[in-house]
């Protein structure tokens, strides 16, 4: 396979980390890479970790005479967007259109200006809300501003209501709805009624006893997501929304929990990371030859995902199939994409295989030490 995955970061926001250095980033990026080649089997070496080094703003490493990165403070406004600019530009003149950048932990009022600028020709331009709010309307057939309305936003001044819309930055504006201000997330919760419950910010405890409590008032099965890494900054435990819950939650973090024990039944908390759909994502894309990541995509792998859990593990309150199935998990996936991909007409390598599934398997990069004896 001649296509060719890059990981481009930007370095500035790391799970909510610290902004990182040049010698942290290049550690990571390789390790997130190979780990990623691993579980989605794409050969590793048709992938390429890239850190911009854009400077930093830490004085201790400005200061540091064995920092090895640039030593000035960080670029911002038009010189960094013209650097990415440049950086977009020379990766597709090299490559072509097949060529496959994933953004990875940028800030996020850089995130959202890269989107705005690529998001027509290079990226897939949506994030959690309004991917729910398109697989709400595909399936129910209803207009996307009706399933829009569905979705609630809180931030940090409180619920995102329209008669905020003025002071809101862009990318929010779309989720102000009418409805009275709320001015913290339990007033929010018990206004609204939602279903589910998300949790991105990064800001860990949010969801407390009264959240969570609000929330088993009026679902029978609550669904909790504390998404937010690491484990010290997830909204709240495993154990704490099945306790508060009594038992009814369904659970899913970012983070790794253990299974959780209470009144007799084995509670088993998913993990929402994204080596579940990243993997066969991108796989699906490079044995397609995709020139676009469509919205349409990122649906296909989710439900692709959605259709490998079975009622033995609802059951258990999981949401996600076992991780230790992740090699079948992640063709199944990429066969889903890849047939999106052509079916959008966004696919290069033609003719379309007549058996997607063994096509995949015969591009598959098997993670193994060759035997000479």
């Amino acid at each position: 396979m001649e296509s060719f995955l890059k990981e481009h970061r930007g370095g500035e926001s790391v799970l909510d980390l610290s902004p990182r250095s040049t010698v942290g980033g290049g550690v990571e990026d390789v390790y997130g890479e190979d780990r990623a080649s691993e579980d989605q089997l794409v050969t590793p070496w048709t992938c390429l970790p890239i850190t911009i080094d854009v400077g930093t703003n830490n004085e201790t490493l400005l200061n540091d005479e064995f920092y090895i990165g640039l030593k000035q403070k960080r670029a911002t406004g038009k010189e960094y967007y013209d650097l990415l600019e440049e950086f977009m530009t020379a990766v597709k003149q090299n490559y072509g259109e097949k060529v496959l950048v994933q953004f990875e932990d940028f800030a996020n009022h850089n995130a959202f200006e890269l989107l705005a600028m690529y998001g027509t020709t290079h990226l897939a331009g949506t994030g959690i809300a309004e991917l729910i709010a398109l697989e709400i309307s595909k399936q129910t057939k209803a207009p996307l501003e009706e399933t829009r309305k569905k979705i609630w936003l809180v931030d940090s001044k409180g619920l995102i209501v329209s008669s905020r819309k003025e002071s809101l930055q862009h990318f929010k504006q779309p989720w102000a709805h009418e409805h009275e201000p709320c001015k913290n997330l339990l007033d929010a919760v018990k206004a609204i009624k939602p279903t589910t419950l998300i949790g991105t910010s990064g800001v860990g405890k949010q969801f407390t006893k009264e959240v969570v409590e609000a929330m088993a008032a009026f679902n029978k099965t609550p669904l909790i997501m504390a998404l937010s890494n690491p484990t010290s900054q997830a909204e709240c435990t495993a154990e704490e929304a099945y306790t508060w819950t009594e038992g009814r939650a369904i659970f899913s973090s970012g983070s790794p929990f253990d299974p959780v024990e209470l009144n007799g039944k084995l509670h088993v908390p998913g993990q929402a990371n994204n080596a579940y759909i990243f993997p066969g994502l991108g796989f699906g894309l490079v044995i397609s030859g995709a020139i676009r990541v469509h919205d349409d995509m990122l649906l296909a792998a989710s439900e692709a995902l959605a259709g490998q859990v079975t009622q033995e593990h609802y059951d258990k309150g999981m949401i996600y199939p076992p991780f230790s199935n992740i090699r079948k998990i992640s063709a199944h996936i990429a066969v889903n994409v890849a047939a999106k991909a052509y079916e959008l007409g966004l696919a290069t390598r033609l003719p379309r295989p007549a058996d997607l599934v063994k096509y995949a398997e015969s591009c598959m990069f098997t993670p193994n030490y060759r035997s000479y004896r």
